[in-house]
């Protein structure tokens, strides 16, 4: 038996109207549903394509005390794919509050019927997904593989997922379809979520160059960020998709650093990249610490031996977590780029380059010469403030 299909303006209308009950019901301080999370921790990895998210979600996914979803918007914006970012903000929104708390028929209106755990998008990279209750193909306690999880998990019932997510005292989403912070106040003064906030950056310059490695494959996301009504966007020579990831940076590191609202104290932390791939342990015990996990024997030798693997990876390995030279990943764009193209980000990216602590280079010198450290050091005196509106993209 097959349900009946939708139009995806009807499907975001009612979406946007549950959204909006939602938000009324937490602001009047109505108890948490019967999935409800108490005592549990939720963590929103917030970052954009391309800037190391996948490898800082795994650095969660394979901890014995998390439940991992890779990008369950995902399903948002590929039903909905008509839409734009921040006519969408809502309904990923309502999604990701849903799966916090263990609500998985969050997922009736874009998943099939009837469904397996293989169902969820990059289902395979969460290590819960492939241990007890979901599936044996792993112990809470050992290191996952996609390859492994693929072939022994895939029909496990989707029943599951939400038995599984309901017995980790972690929950943990990264996200890459969120492009300010304001739309997610409602989730950090929603009493039923203990909601801490990990914003992943990476150096502008290395994003383009990872993103025009795979192109094709994000091009539907780039039309939904352009809002071009659902036709997809593979080739932007002006930059227009890097641009307002730029931007959308900055509006989140501004509204968090610079006079952030009071519940947000302790809640957000600004991660680069750069440094993760500097200090890979040191970076990662406060981020855990961040969290409220510590770092077991195990996980200390897995992420050792990931980030210190030989070059940058290949094209093939680009959506996957494969060893490699953490350091060599995040300097390969000097070796590639042409300066005449990094030129062009930083005019465009010059606001998150000075609020995030990246220095421009001014010649294809400076570019190719690796003795130049590029990543200037953390902190908000180290940093000069930029306005969101800095670098608009020309028309």
């Amino acid at each position: 038996m097959r349900l009946p299909r939708f139009s995806s303006t009807l499907v975001l209308s009612l979406l946007i109207t549950q959204t909006c009950i939602l938000v009324f019901l937490v602001s009047r301080q109505m108890p948490s549903s019967p999935a409800g999370s108490r005592g549990h921790v939720h963590v929103l990895v917030l970052s954009s394509w391309r800037s190391g998210s996948s490898f800082v979600g795994q650095l969660f996914s394979q901890h014995p005390d998390v439940f991992y979803l890779m990008e369950p918007a995902w399903h948002v914006w590929n039903a909905l794919s008509q839409g734009s970012a921040p006519v969408l903000h809502m309904a990923v929104r309502d999604l990701v509050r849903s799966v916090f708390l263990c609500d998985m028929d969050v997922f009736d209106a874009y998943l099939p019927w009837r469904r397996n755990v293989s169902d969820l998008f990059q289902w395979a990279v969460s290590r819960a997904l492939c241990s007890p209750p979901v599936c044996n193909a792993f112990g809470r306690g050992n290191i996952s593989s996609e390859e492994v999880c693929k072939t022994l998990c895939p029909t496990r019932p989707f029943g599951l997922v939400q038995e599984a997510c309901s017995s980790y005292s972690h929950i943990v989403l990264k996200e890459v379809r969120f492009f300010n912070l304001q739309v997610l106040y409602p989730l950090l003064n929603d009493p039923a979520l203990n909601l801490r906030i990990v914003h992943l950056v990476r150096d502008p310059r290395a994003v383009l160059r990872s993103r025009e490695q795979t192109a094709k494959a994000l091009a539907r996301d780039n039309g939904i960020v352009l809002g071009t009504n659902g036709t997809q966007v593979e080739a932007d020579p002006r930059l227009r998709v890097v641009s307002e990831v730029c931007r959308s940076h900055v509006r989140i590191a501004e509204a968090a650093l610079y006079k952030p609202p009071p519940f947000l104290q302790d809640r957000y932390r600004l991660v680069r990249f750069e440094d993760l791939a500097r200090d890979p342990l040191t970076e990662i015990r406060e981020l855990y610490a961040f969290t409220g996990l510590s770092l077991t024997p195990q996980l200390q030798t897995w992420i050792h031996n990931i980030t210190h693997g030989s070059g940058p990876g290949t094209r093939r390995e680009a959506f996957k977590t494969s060893s490699r030279d953490a350091l060599s990943v995040s300097q390969a764009w000097r070796h590639t780029l042409p300066f005449a193209k990094i030129q062009r980000v930083q005019e465009l990216c010059a606001g998150a380059l000075q609020l995030l602590g990246y220095r421009p280079v001014y010649s294809e010198l400076e570019q190719r010469d690796l003795s130049l450290d590029l990543l200037l050091p953390r902190g908000m005196d180290s940093f000069k403030w930029a306005s969101s509106t800095d670098a608009q993209p020309e028309s």
